[in-house]
């Protein structure tokens, strides 16, 4: 069976798809998100017989695994949008801050922001260093339930991305009595538990974690 669709993504409707959010964004360079299709667009939807006796069809899914971890983080952070800025500087597609970007060994902001493979770079660095800064909490707390909510490794990272590593070793060490909230009310709490139970595994810990440009 084939289909045909037309499709235009305005600004409006991106501004309201993000202002609709969790978080209210300022977007930068908001032309560049406007979607014109120059013909028709049509795709093929494969009949259900051809979708279970195809061993050749692959279609993705992610899961639980990093790569869910990193779009999942992405998509609650920016909308999976590389080149926005909110209203408190932090950029990107995970919504790094200047401190965490230096930490990683990136000054140039504009380069960071004009570069969809950086910004993945520099996620999977700041996960390397703050699963090394972190370690004693992973291994500590791993499993363990706070305020009713099941300790993983990856709802720590996220936690970490969202506070900082060090707001993240008081809320554990203090049996979640030690909150952080960013500037938009969202809390590690949110974090710990929005993102438990992904496969982090595959980035190790590393005490000086760079991206290499």
């Amino acid at each position: 069976m084939r289909k045909t669709c037309s499709f235009f993504i305005g600004s409006a409707l991106l501004v309201g798809g993000v202002v609709s959010g969790f978080k209210k964004y300022e977007i930068s360079l908001l032309e560049q998100y406007k979607i014109v299709p120059t013909g028709t667009l049509s795709y093929v939807n494969p009949m259900e017989t051809q979708i279970e006796g195809d061993d050749n069809l692959a279609i993705p899914f992610l899961g639980k695994t990093y790569m869910g971890f990193k779009q999942a983080l992405g998509v609650r952070e920016s909308y999976g949008l590389y080149k926005i800025v909110n209203s408190f500087g932090y950029m990107g597609k995970y919504q790094f801050g200047k401190v965490a970007l230096k930490s990683i060994g990136i000054t140039d902001t504009k380069t960071f922001l004009d570069d969809p493979l950086l910004q993945e770079k520099a996620f999977d660095a700041l996960v390397a260093k703050n699963k090394w800064i972190l370690r004693n909490e992973i291994r500590k707390f791993e499993g363990k339930r706070i305020n009713g909510i099941t300790i993983t490794e990856s709802g720590i990272i996220a936690a970490a991305h969202l506070g900082g590593a060090g707001s993240v070793k008081k809320f554990l060490n203090s049996g979640g009595q030690q909150g952080f909230s960013d500037g938009y009310g969202t809390s590690i709490r949110s974090y710990l538990e929005a993102f438990s139970g992904y496969d982090t595994s595959e980035i190790f810990a590393e005490k000086n974690a760079v991206v290499s440009l």
